[in-house]
């Protein structure tokens, strides 16, 4: 037996056991995987804010480490729910392909290719909270800058990057998952790593600047992280959002120029 019957010319299944039937519901699968890393990494950097609170910034090797872990845990945690129709849509299309017996290997190893674009960021973050940190230009620890000019520079630059062509270019990608597939997707275990960080890159090209103003609201900031989880869960998939991004970069710009020109009204 082959685990099938002929009818005309039409195969149909036999019955199959349990182990069978949970491997058909590989979409419930790799969603509660998905969400399992975001409680846990949502959980790390909660737990991380409470530590953060007692840090003395010393930037040994270590405490550089511990850093890298708490900005990628972070971004995990904000990034995983923007990039769930993308990876249950991918899920759909392996199940109904030749890979349809890997469809839960192909879809954690895409979802893993996309947070490792997302620990490319982290590194780059890490490097530039040890350089505000050691400038003296933050209020402690995984704190806001405490430099008014320097929150201006960064809020006008996220506002005027909310403007341009290339965040259109990479919304439009993250908002299109069909679309992104069909351009993107190759076979196999290294095509979906690979796709999973392609898809990263995008969605860093699409949000790098808005994380950015986790410099400005505090890093361990929990509103503030919930608050830009949020904004870009829904920049990515409300309709006619895409609109909304220019007028959240218009915002962001006046309240850089507040910023940079309060000093010298005062």
């Amino acid at each position: 037996m082959n685990g099938s019957v002929e009818v005309g010319q039409v195969k149909q299944p036999l019955a199959r056991g349990p182990v069978e039937r949970l491997a058909r519901r590989d979409g419930w699968i790799v969603a509660l995987a998905a969400l399992s890393i975001t409680v846990m990494a949502a959980w790390y950097t909660f737990a991380a804010t409470g530590l953060s609170m007692v840090m003395n910034p010393v930037w040994t090797p270590g405490y550089a480490v511990l850093n890298f872990a708490m900005w990628w845990a972070m971004m995990i945690a904000m990034m995983t729910p923007s990039a769930a129709p993308m990876l249950l849509l991918y899920s759909s299309v392996k199940r109904m392909g030749p890979d349809a017996d890997r469809v839960v290997l192909l879809s954690l190893l895409f979802l893993a290719g996309y947070l490792l674009a997302w620990g490319g960021f982290s590194l780059i973050a890490t490097f530039a909270q040890w350089q505000v940190e050691t400038l003296g230009l933050s209020m402690g620890a995984m704190m806001p800058i405490n430099s008014g000019a320097l929150a201006g520079v960064v809020l006008l630059f996220a506002g005027l990057y909310q403007l341009t062509g290339i965040k259109d270019a990479c919304l439009s990608h993250c908002r299109s998952p069909g679309e992104f597939l069909v351009q993107h997707r190759r076979p196999g275990a290294f095509g979906a790593l690979r796709l999973g960080v392609v898809h990263g890159g995008y969605c860093l090209g699409c949000c790098w600047a808005l994380m950015a103003l986790l410099f400005v609201g505090g890093i361990m900031n929990v509103y503030w992280i919930v608050g830009l989880a949020l904004y870009v869960l829904a920049e990515k998939t409300v309709p006619n959002m895409q609109k909304l991004s220019g007028v959240t970069g218009c915002v962001l710009i006046v309240c850089g120029a507040y910023f940079l020109i309060s000093p010298l009204i005062n």
